[in-house]
C-alpha cells in the first residue's frame, strides 16, 4: 500500500478522484459535442436528438445497478472496483474515436440510418461510462471513513472532475468539437486505467455481518425503486414513442403528466411515512425521490440548451459582436460561422458552469460545517432555480445566459459532491455499490423524462419553456429536500458507524 493512501493524504485524494475524473471528463465531452455534431453535422432534429441522448438512461438501468451488485461480491484483478473501472476506460476510449467517424460508419456499413449508428456508438459509450461511475464513486466510500473525511474524499473528487470539466469545454472552443472527442479518448484511458493500479483496495468492507449477509434480488431491487416506477413506464413509453409517434401521440403529455403525479403523490406518502417511523431506509428514498427531480432539470438542460441558444440568442446577436467568438478566435486566429457560434456559447456557458462546479464544493463543505450538509445542499440547489428562471425570462442576451449558468453551477457544484456523502451515510457499507447503483437510477430513469420535455417543446417551438421547466423541477426538488433530516455524523466531524434501518 502507497504511503500516501495510509495516511489519506490530498496527493491520494487527488489521485483517488482521478476514475471519477474521466467520467466526469466524458460526459463533459458528450454535453460540448454530441448534440452539436448531431444537429450541425448530420442533421437530426431535436426531437431526433433527444432520442440518441436515451442511450445514457438505458445504459444506467442496466449497468449501473448490475455492476455495483457484482462489484460489491467479487475480486478479481487485484480488486472489486478496479475491474470495472479499467474495463469502462477502455470501451469508452475505443467509442470517443468511433463518433467523430459516424459518417464514414454510415457510408462503410450500408446502414442507412444516422439514427441507429449514432445510438449504437453513444449506447456503447454510455454503457462504459455507466460501468465505471459507480465503482469510481464507491471506491473512495471503501477507502475514507463516514463524516469529514469522506466527504473530503468526495470533495476531491468534484474540485478535480469540475476543473477537466471546465478544460473539456475550452478545448471545445479551442480546437473543435471533433478533435476533442480525440482528446477525451487519450484521456479517459489514462485516468481510468492509470490511477487504479496504485490504489489497493481493502479485501474485508467494515459492515454489519448479518446485513452482509443477505441477498439481493432482482425483485428486492425493483421493489426499492418503488418511488421512479412513474417514470421508468414513461421511460419505456419514450423508446416506444419514437417509432410510432403518429399512434403515440395523444397519449403522451397524459402520460408524462401522470407520471410526474405519481411520483409527487409517492413523494409525500413517503415524507409521512417518515414522520410515522424514521429509519434509515426512509431517508434513502426521500433522498432518491428529491434527487430524480434535479436530474430531470439537469438532463433537459444539457441536451438542449443548444436549440435554446439557437432559437433565442443567436437571432438577437451581431455575429461579429459575440463575447464567445471574440473568445475563441482569440483562442485560434479564426473566424467563427454561425453554426460554430452555437458552439462556442454552448462551451463557454458549460465552462462557467463547471468552473463553479469545481471551486464551490470548498466553499459548500466550509459552509456545512456551520448549518449542516442537506441545508447547505438545500440552499445550493435553490440557486440553480433562480438561475433556470433567470434563463428563461432574461437569457436571450448572451451574458444574461452566462450568469443564469453561475447561478445554476452554484446547486451543479453540491449535485455532484455533497449529495453522495449525505447518501452513503444511510446505507450498509458492504452493499455501497449495489446501493449505489440503485441510488443512480434516480439520475438515469429521469434523464429519460428529457424525452418529454423534448417533445412538449418540439410541438411548441417555445424554446423559454425549457428552462422554465427547469427551474420547476428544481423547486420540486428543493421542497422534497426540506424533509430530508441530517446525517447524524453532523458538521462533517463525526465518523461513528451508522446501522441500516431496514
Amino acid at each position: 500500500m502507497l504511503e500516501i493512501q495510509k495516511k489519506l493524504s490530498n496527493s491520494f485524494y487527488a489521485m483517488l478522484a482521478l476514475p471519477a475524473t474521466a467520467v466526469g471528463f466524458a460526459l463533459s465531452t458528450q454535453i460540448a459535442a454530441l448534440s452539436w455534431i448531431l444537429n450541425k453535422k448530420f442533421g437530426l432534429n431535436i426531437h431526433e436528438v433527444s432520442f440518441v441522448w436515451l442511450a445514457g438512461p438505458l445504459a444506467g438501468i442496466f449497468g449501473q445497478v448490475i455492476v455495483g451488485m457484482i462489484s460489491d461480491n467479487v475480486w478479481f484483478l487485484g480488486g472489486r472496483r478496479r475491474p470495472f473501472i479499467m474495463m469502462g476506460g477502455i470501451v469508452g476510449a475505443l467509442m470517443f474515436f468511433a463518433l467523430p467517424e459516424i459518417g464514414g460508419i454510415f457510408e462503410t456499413t450500408g446502414i442507412t440510418s444516422i439514427i441507429l449508428i449514432a445510438s449504437v456508438i453513444a449506447l456503447l459509450l454510455d454503457l462504459s461510462v455507466n460501468v465505471k461511475f459507480n465503482p469510481a464513486r464507491s471506491i473512495i466510500a471503501d477507502l475514507t471513513p463516514e463524516g469529514k473525511k469522506r466527504t473530503t474524499g468526495y470533495v476531491w473528487m468534484q474540485v478535480i472532475s469540475g476543473t477537466f470539466g471546465v478544460l473539456a469545454y475550452f478545448l471545445s472552443m479551442v480546437f473543435g468539437n471533433e478533435t476533442l472527442l480525440l482528446i477525451a479518448a487519450i484521456f479517459v484511458f489514462v485516468c481510468s486505467v492509470g490511477p487504479i493500479l496504485f490504489i489497493e483496495e481493502p479485501k474485508d468492507l467494515k459492515a454489519d455481518l448479518e446485513e452482509n449477509a443477505k441477498t439481493h434480488t432482482v425483485l428486492d431491487i425493483f421493489k426499492s425503486i418503488f418511488p421512479l416506477y412513474g417514470f421508468l413506464v414513461f421511460g419505456v413509453f419514450s423508446l416506444i414513442f419514437h417509432f410510432y409517434q403518429n399512434e403515440l401521440r395523444v397519449i403522451h403529455n397524459p402520460l408524462l403528466i401522470l407520471s410526474l403525479a405519481y411520483t409527487i403523490i409517492i413523494g409525500f406518502w413517503i415524507i409521512v411515512q417518515g414522520r410515522k417511523a424514521e429509519s434509515d431506509t426512509n431517508e434513502f428514498q426521500k433522498i432518491m425521490l428529491a434527487h430524480t427531480f434535479t436530474w430531470i432539470a439537469f438532463q433537459s438542460m444539457f441536451v438542449m440548451s443548444g436549440f435554446f441558444i439557437d432559437k433565442q440568442i443567436v437571432p438577437n446577436l451581431d455575429l461579429s459582436n459575440v463575447f464567445a467568438n471574440k473568445f475563441a478566435e482569440f483562442l485560434t486566429s479564426t473566424i467563427q460561422s454561425k453554426d460554430a457560434t452555437i458552439g462556442n456559447i454552448v462551451s463557454l456557458g458549460f465552462l462557467i458552469l463547471n468552473a463553479v462546479g469545481a471551486v464551490f464544493p470548498f466553499v459548500l463543505s466550509l459552509i456545512a460545517k456551520k448549518i449542516g450538509r442537506v441545508r447547505t445542499y438545500t440552499a445550493a440547489l435553490a440557486f440553480s432555480a433562480i438561475g433556470y428562471f433567470y434563463i428563461a425570462f432574461l437569457g436571450k442576451y448572451e451574458f444574461n445566459f452566462y450568469l443564469g449558468m453561475f447561478l445554476t453551477g452554484i446547486g451543479w457544484s453540491a449535485v455532484i459532491s455533497i449529495v453522495f456523502s449525505i447518501m452513503t451515510e444511510r446505507i450498509n457499507q458492504a452493499k455501497m455499490g449495489l446501493f449505489m447503483g440503485i441510488f443512480n437510477l434516480a439520475v438515469v430513469l429521469p434523464q429519460m423524462m428529457s424525452q418529454g420535455v423534448a417533445n412538449i417543446i418540439s410541438e411548441t417551438q417555445n424554446f423559454q419553456l425549457l428552462y422554465i421547466l427547469c427551474g420547476v423541477f428544481i423547486c420540486f426538488s428543493v421542497f422534497f429536500w426540506f424533509f430530508v433530516k441530517e446525517p447524524r455524523s453532523t458538521a462533517l466531524e463525526s465518523a461513528t458507524p451508522i446501522k441500516s434501518g431496514h
